[in-house]
């Protein structure tokens, strides 16, 4: 909250209307008011009155209103811009976790690709530099200058075979053709009953940050940003066991989005006819949101506006960042600095707020 008060704003910041840690969702068990907070009302009502209690210190209404916000954050401001079109006249938005009843289940199925812990599929975590590794070997070439970055994941032809243990060979350093299916399977989009489509894949060069969304070494199972959103956020049961878990769940989260949380509306015509401005960007190397997730928001985009005559780079451009991870940080030693000051703290370059 405070890293742009030295660019000279007034700024503010919500809690959703909930304390917790990271991935703790027990606070929305039973509670649809708090979910209804996380899913977009908090955040607006924290803007209405930020800008009241603004206009009313300074004596004057406000110029203009901007947001920034990458992964949750990304999926409430595209709700602002979807919902809210006059909360704010520029939105810059990360790698948005925008299909939010499918971004946590898919979290839970790759989990599950990944189980049990030592089982001959299980890929050991710290098997992933490795593999990242080989994978930036291979692809880092494909546009034509060896630069340490993967600049188009999609045009690299990646051979997973080249990881396969040889006789001798340590093999915390190379991968079993099981282990190799199971890479390839992460690397598959996700998909259920007669082929149905329900999240994209991890893209290529992502592999150094995959572990991110698996759940904790030693527990044998997949992340709480799927267990833990099913048991409190969808079904309310704390009791429900993942190892049950079947697209039925996609289809009850799809039919209740508790709290109205996915960022789904894609006429985002009223945002573009006030004049509002987004800038959207997604790293390549994303390991916790994967990238086609964005590709498929602003297709959506495109395909909606197109048909009411309204080009979408007139007030709406969509960055991919090659090598960059989840929000910051980056593979390869890629420029990945996109965020502003919410993805680096202490760095302003505004002259006379210093």
């Amino acid at each position: 909250m405070g890293s742009v008060v030295p660019y000279g704003f007034a700024t503010l910041s919500t809690s959703t209307g909930h304390n917790s840690t990271g991935q703790d969702m027990t606070w929305a068990l039973n509670n649809p008011e708090s979910k209804a907070d996380w899913g977009y009302r908090a955040m607006h009502g924290s803007v209405v009155l930020g800008k009241q209690l603004t206009s009313a210190y300074y004596s004057k209404k406000l110029c203009y209103s901007y947001y920034a916000g990458c992964s949750t954050g990304g999926k409430q401001g595209m709700k602002e811009v979807q919902k809210y079109p006059s909360d704010f006249d520029g939105v810059l938005i990360g790698a948005p976790a925008w299909w939010s009843t499918h971004q946590q289940l898919w979290q839970l199925t790759v989990g599950i690709i990944n189980l049990p812990e030592g089982s001959p599929s299980y890929i050991p975590y710290s098997m992933f530099p490795f593999i990242s590794n080989e994978v930036l070997r291979q692809c880092d070439a494909s546009d034509g200058v060896l630069d340490t970055i993967i600049m188009d994941p999609k045009k690299c032809n990646f051979r997973p075979q080249a990881l396969l243990c040889h006789p001798g060979q340590n093999t915390s350093t190379c991968l079993s053709p099981e282990q190799i299916k199971t890479w390839e399977a992460l690397h598959r989009p996700i998909a259920a009953i007669n082929n149905t489509f329900v999240y994209p894949n991890f893209e290529l060069g992502s592999d150094a940050q995959i572990p991110g969304s698996f759940g904790v070494y030693g527990t044998n199972a997949p992340s709480l940003y799927g267990t833990s959103y099913v048991q409190n956020y969808i079904l309310d049961d704390a009791s429900w066991d993942w190892k049950t878990y079947n697209y039925s769940v996609v289809e009850i989260a799809d039919a209740l989005n508790p709290g109205s949380t996915n960022a789904a509306d894609f006429d985002i015509s009223p945002f573009y006819e006030r004049g509002g401005k987004l800038l959207h960007y997604h790293g390549l190397a994303d390991g916790l949101i994967p990238t086609g997730a964005s590709e498929l928001l602003y297709n959506n985009y495109l395909y909606n506006m197109s048909a009411k005559g309204i080009k979408l780079d007139d007030f709406y451009r969509f960055f991919l960042v090659p090598g960059m991870q989840h929000c910051s940080g980056s593979v390869g030693n890629a420029p990945w600095y996109m965020g502003g000051v919410q993805t680096i703290q202490g760095v302003y370059g505004v002259p006379g707020f210093r």
